[in-house]
């Protein structure tokens, strides 16, 4: 299935508190519950004003889906085309 990147702005997310945190994780769990289990959240980064969230999902269309059901923005919903890391360069 593929995988996604989802750029979330999101002013003062570097600031958000533990409880924050903890409330839109479980919103966001609520949701792919209710979707029925074809999207998966593997993680999220946070820096000060947006979110990168990776995805597994059969397409976009249901990334957003997830975003509006839980009133979350999702500025951009980008397919990973391919993943390298170290060991790409013969590591």
């Amino acid at each position: 299935m593929p995988k996604y990147v989802i750029e979330r702005e999101l002013p003062g997310a570097g600031d958000l508190s533990v409880d924050d945190i903890r409330g839109i994780s479980e919103k966001s769990n609520g949701v792919l519950d209710d979707l029925g289990g074809d999207v998966q959240w593997l993680h999220s980064y946070v820096t000060d004003n947006k979110l990168f969230c990776v995805y597994i999902a059969p397409n976009a269309d249901r990334i957003r889906e997830h975003a509006t059901r839980g009133g979350f923005p999702a500025n951009a919903v980008l397919q990973v085309a391919r993943t390298i890391d170290p060991t790409t360069g013969g590591r």
